[in-house]
């Protein structure tokens, strides 16, 4: 958290948007020959292919979705990429590209944006998608980041939410809960940090929670995994804003209702862990902690056997008519009515 004083700094205004532009876009390569032609012009060129078009976008703003006291630019540029390329994959397509447009406010000089798209060129390399435009502009205070991203499927391929039906069984990929207590961790650091700036904090039982909140990745391979087990989603979602909200997004658009299990929800041992310490219920935080960017989706019952004992799923409840409502079943076997907690970026 210490920053070094003497290190050299250059000026956003000394290059200009266009030297800026040019300045940190030069490393990034072009992979897809649906790229007809990425930066440098007034507009990019995608070959129009038979295939359906998937397009998704998200707005980062400093102070509201991230704090750079603990945030580095780089896992920032990495985390924004990630935000949106986790939707074309909640909806069974493939990423191929992405614009960035930033603002900047002059207390950021050129380094630090170079670091910021050091995350940002890591992001396409892993997960193997173009940079092809964007804008940069500057802001009176903090930096915005907007990212969209551009996939394909077919239009069999493609999964919405509104597909579930009553029987179907609802299946998480991963573990949840952990990018929320990695935030929890964080923010108690940043209180200790501010009160001795010379304590520096040992984080060695909280990396994975730390990891899954700085560094998320999406989930590009259950698309490929739901296809080698011959299993087409009747319904998809990514799990950004806890897996209640994400439920509440399915059963509200496939007019069903739901019944998770308590005692079925994954969760990882440094989660359970953390929330002992923290006071915190395990349960809630899974349902409710947002950020873990894994895939939600419903599969019809008599796909159970090919999803059951997979180490990438776990089937954590299943669908029920509408006026059954959305219910939590706890380990007691009580039904608790599930709530939407998830976090929200609009503020009352």
């Amino acid at each position: 958290m210490l920053e070094d004083k003497n290190t050299q700094k250059t000026s956003l205004a000394e290059l200009g948007e266009f030297g800026l532009i040019n300045h940190i876009t030069k490393y990034f390569k072009i992979n897809h020959s649906s790229t007809v032609k990425g930066v440098g012009d007034d507009t990019a060129v995608l070959d129009a292919s038979e295939k359906q078009t998937l397009v998704t976008t998200d707005l980062l703003i400093e102070g509201v979705h991230f704090d750079l006291s603990y945030m580095p630019l780089k896992h920032l540029g990495y985390k924004a990429v990630m935000v949106n390329l986790s939707d074309v994959y909640a909806m069974n397509g493939v990423a191929e590209q992405i614009t960035v447009s930033i603002a900047v406010s002059n207390r950021f000089p050129l380094e630090a944006i170079e670091e910021l798209y050091a995350g940002i060129q890591l992001g396409c390399e892993t997960y193997n998608v173009d940079l092809i435009g964007g804008d940069t502009t500057s802001s009176t205070k903090g930096i915005l980041i907007s990212v969209t991203a551009i996939g394909k499927a077919t239009k069999e391929e493609v999964v919405y939410r509104n597909g579930a039906k009553e029987t179907d069984l609802i299946v998480v990929s991963g573990d949840l809960g952990a990018a929320y207590l990695g935030l929890q961790v964080l923010e108690r650091e940043k209180q200790v940090f501010k009160v001795d700036p010379n304590n520096q904090p040992d984080l060695d039982n909280y990396t994975y929670l730390i990891e899954r909140q700085l560094k998320p990745e999406a989930r590009k391979d259950v698309a490929g995994l739901l296809k080698e087990l011959e299993v087409k989603p009747t319904s998809m979602i990514d799990i950004s804003d806890g897996l209640s909200s994400e439920l509440f997004h399915i059963c509200t658009q496939s007019k069903v209702g739901c019944k998770v299990y308590e005692d079925k929800l994954p969760l990882d041992p440094q989660v359970i862990s953390a929330c002992e310490e923290f006071e915190l219920d395990s349960t809630m935080v899974a349902l409710s902690g947002g950020e873990d960017y894994e895939i939600l989706f419903t599969v019809p019952i008599a796909d159970f056997d090919k999803i059951k004992g997979n180490p990438n799923f776990s089937i954590v409840g299943h669908v029920v008519a509408e006026n059954q409502g959305l219910n939590l079943v706890t380990r007691a076997n009580q039904e608790i009515e599930l709530k939407a907690q998830g976090w929200s970026s609009i503020k009352g």
